[in-house]
């Protein structure tokens, strides 16, 4: 289970990444193993909807099970079934890098990440810096 202090530490030192890294403003959401939201944080400046693609990256990670990383390759490979996950999985679904799965030290899938408001890739780092901070392992999925 993910617990709220570990979520919140996530979500700081993602947060903290970011801001050492001087990247645009982000969103950032950290859903449980169920995909509920257990924390959220929007950056002053941020656009009206990178809160939602947040989510949608964390929820295509957590609904899926593997990180947006390799949802996006599929994207590529086979466009027609990724279309299609949104209706299947019930909700957002956002497959791009910075979705990354939230694992234990023995693999058990404990929630994810969705972080929007730069590119993919540095979106994909913040994640993973937080969930690194917070002692557990990231899973951004692979190319």
């Amino acid at each position: 289970m993910l617990k709220l202090e570990a979520a919140q530490k996530i979500l700081a030192a993602a947060q903290a990444h970011a801001r050492a890294s001087k990247l645009n403003p982000l969103a950032i959401a950290v859903l449980d193993a169920r995909g509920a939201l257990r924390s959220f944080l929007m950056e002053d400046d941020n656009s009206l909807k990178r809160g939602e693609i947040a989510i949608g990256k964390a929820h295509a990670a957590i609904a899926f099970g593997m990180g947006s990383r390799t949802i996006n390759k599929m994207a590529k490979d086979r466009p027609h079934f990724v279309g299609a996950l949104p209706q299947a999985v019930g909700g957002p679904f956002i497959p791009v890098p910075g979705g990354v799965l939230i694992r234990t030290a023995g693999g058990e899938v404990v929630g994810s990440v969705g972080i929007s408001g730069d590119t993919s890739d540095n979106d994909e780092a913040a994640a993973i810096a937080g969930i690194k901070a917070a002692g557990l392992v990231a899973d951004p999925g692979s190319d």
